[in-house]
C-alpha cells in the first residue's frame, strides 16, 4: 500500500459540488492499493501514518504526530498512486488492486485509524473527486507498507 501524506492546515473533498469530507489541522492521505496488499499491510500503514512525527513541537522540530496535536485525517482513495511510471509516456496500472480489493483495504485502513482514536473524514471511493488543501510547510511524504 502507498500513502502520500501531506501536513495540512485544512483540506476537503467534494463530489459533484457537495463536500463529502473536511478537516482542519491534520493529514491529507492519498491512499493507493496494490494487488498484493493485505489487511495486515493496511493496518500497519495506518499505524505508520498516525504515528509519523511531522508536526512541530515547541522548539519547531518535527517531533509530534497527529494525535499529539489533536488533528484529524482526510483519507482519499487514489488509484493512480499504484501506477508504474518507469517507462514510456503512459502509466500502467497492472500492479493496482482491483476495485473490490482496493475498497476493502481502504475501509480497513480507515477503521484502523479510527481504532487508534484519530478522527477520520473520507472521500467517496471511486468517485470523481475534487480535493482542496492548504499544505502546511509544505510537508509531503510517501509512505509504503
Amino acid at each position: 500500500m502507498i500513502a502520500l501524506i501531506q501536513r495540512v492546515t485544512e483540506a476537503r473533498v467534494e463530489v459533484a459540488g457537495d463536500v463529502v469530507g473536511e478537516i482542519n489541522q491534520g493529514i491529507l492521505v492519498l491512499l493507493g492499493v496494490q494487488k498484493d496488499d493485505s489487511i495486515a499491510d493496511a493496518q500497519r500503514l495506518a499505524e505508520r501514518v498516525v504515528g509519523y512525527r511531522i508536526f512541530a513541537d515547541a522548539e519547531d522540530k518535527m517531533n509530534l504526530d497527529v494525535r499529539d496535536i489533536g488533528g484529524s485525517l482526510l483519507v482519499v482513495s487514489q488509484f493512480t498512486l499504484a501506477a508504474d511510471t518507469k517507462r514510456g509516456r503512459r502509466p500502467s496500472f497492472s500492479s493496482a488492486g482491483s476495485p473490490q480489493h482496493a475498497q476493502t483495504l481502504y475501509h480497513v485502513f480507515c477503521d484502523a485509524v479510527r481504532a487508534l482514536k484519530v478522527p477520520v473524514q473520507t472521500g467517496r471511493f471511486a468517485a470523481d473527486m475534487q480535493v482542496s488543501l492548504t499544505n502546511d510547510g509544505p510537508v509531503t511524504f510517501l509512505l509504503e507498507s
